[in-house]
């Protein structure tokens, strides 16, 4: 038994697997391509980037890849609209808009051919998405890494979503596994979205310093922190995160007002740039709740052949 395509519109991915865009810089045009390319749907992270640099990585991750290529943008950054157009300039198959909801970026999408995936919460907004036109929902759960929607575990949502919509529903939060992917088919999913999983690989662009944070993290070590987007944000344990928790906010050196919205209790995107580079003590490295089941950085090839592997063992009754 093979493991089920997913298709998003006029897209089909060979395998039901989404890799998770995340920002800022770790999911970039090698990673997006490797996974595309394997079977999957790669999404490049355009939170962060400037329009002529994701313009470029899309451009990159398509020359590099027959597969599904796509972009994630925060709908919470003030330059959505010049980030999801440069996105589709460069040739993205799928654009997937989170913390946030934005009508318009429906009719850009539908206008240029491009399939729209917005994430969700709630079946309210799933039911929204579906009558503007969206080609498929993302479902994050409570378990995912960085910016957090709902209070709610995945598996707990994706059944009343799927119950709620006609368009394929895509599980996210908590799914490092071939087992885990079993388990969201089996609730309704259409595939899969992981990206705490993907950000220990080897064409991921994270520092290896971030790298090792997650392959040495345990569950004690997953927190979550307040962000100035205005939504909680799961993280690694370090000398940054028990600032945050303590009140005591690192001072914005140089405010480029990014947000539309933005507390201003620090610079968020500075903080993630530096975890990013190296720095996981005074940066900010997302992660989801199951970081701690991570312990090696493989190829994204290696990956997904053993993601394949573990849901054929657990689709034939064995271990889960």
């Amino acid at each position: 038994m093979e493991m089920p395509p997913l298709t998003i519109g006029s897209r089909t991915a060979r395998l039901p697997i989404v890799q998770g865009g995340m920002a800022v810089r770790i999911s970039m045009a090698p990673l997006a391509a490797a996974v595309a390319e394997a079977g999957g749907v790669g999404l490049i992270a355009g939170s962060g980037l400037d329009a002529d640099e994701l313009k470029r990585e899309v451009q990159a991750a398509k020359s590099a890849t027959t597969g599904v290529v796509g972009v994630n943008i925060m709908v919470a950054v003030r330059k959505f609209k010049e980030l999801v157009h440069a996105a589709i300039e460069g040739g993205a198959d799928v654009i997937v808009a989170g913390a946030g909801f934005s009508r318009d970026v429906f009719g850009w999408c539908r206008d240029a051919g491009v399939e729209c995936v917005p994430i969700v919460g709630s079946e309210r907004v799933a039911k929204l998405s579906e009558r503007f036109g969206a080609s498929a929902v993302i479902v994050e759960g409570h378990e995912a890494g960085g910016h957090l929607g709902t209070d709610e575990y995945m598996l707990d949502l994706l059944p009343r979503i799927v119950e709620s919509v006609t368009i394929p529903v895509i599980g996210a939060g908590g799914v490092v596994t071939g087992a885990d992917i079993k388990r969201a088919l089996d609730a309704g999913a259409s595939g899969v979205q992981m990206g705490t999983r993907f950000a220990a690989t080897v064409e991921s662009s994270a520092s290896d310093e971030f790298k090792s944070m997650y392959v040495n993290a345990t569950d004690e070590d997953i927190v979550l922190i307040k962000s100035p987007v205005g939504l909680p944000g799961r993280a690694i344990r370090n000398p940054l995160t028990q600032r945050l928790a303590g009140g005591d906010y690192p001072v914005i050196d140089r405010c480029i007002s990014c947000l539309k919205d933005c507390g201003k209790e620090y610079c968020i995107i500075d903080k993630l740039v530096r975890a990013q580079q190296g720095d996981v003590t005074g940066g900010l490295v997302f992660a989801g709740s199951a970081a701690a089941r991570i312990n090696d950085v493989p190829s994204v090839r290696e990956l997904m052949q053993r993601l394949v592997a573990e849901w054929e063992v657990a689709t034939s009754g064995g271990a889960r």
